[in-house]
């Protein structure tokens, strides 16, 4: 079955609401979406430097690997999965936690579905 990562650059507004980013996206969207079918594993990485003296857009990478014969399909399944307040046990605290916040505290710099071409494996590859 075909794989593709759907990846979001994204960062709190701004440090006032690192600890609500920390908490809401960090914690707890990561595994919320990594839960949904066809996922294969969810992650969130953090800027530690620039590369190439090249702008960065985002502080924060989220990574999402998933099986599904097509981007449109696993697409779908994320959005009536997120949709769903009762998709999995922990739903409702990631619900309530949301609700607490208020606003989504983070800006989403960019986002897209991209699909397995070739990995190549280093010399430190598992």
């Amino acid at each position: 079955m075909p794989r593709f990562v759907l990846i979001g650059l994204c960062e709190p507004e701004n440090s006032a609401q690192q600890a609500d980013f920390d908490e809401w996206f960090v914690d707890q969207h990561i595994e919320d979406t990594a839960k949904c079918p066809h996922m294969v594993r969810g992650s969130v990485y953090k800027l530690s430097g620039p590369h190439l003296e090249i702008d960065t857009p985002s502080k924060f990478l989220s990574l999402y690997e998933v099986e599904a014969e097509s981007y449109d399909e696993a697409e779908r399944i994320l959005n009536e999965w997120q949709a769903d307040p009762n998709a999995w046990e922990g739903r409702a605290h990631h619900i309530a936690t949301r609700e607490r916040i208020g606003e989504m505290p983070m800006n989403i710099n960019g986002s897209g579905w991209f699909e397995h071409i070739a990995t190549h494996k280093g010399p430190a590859g598992d």
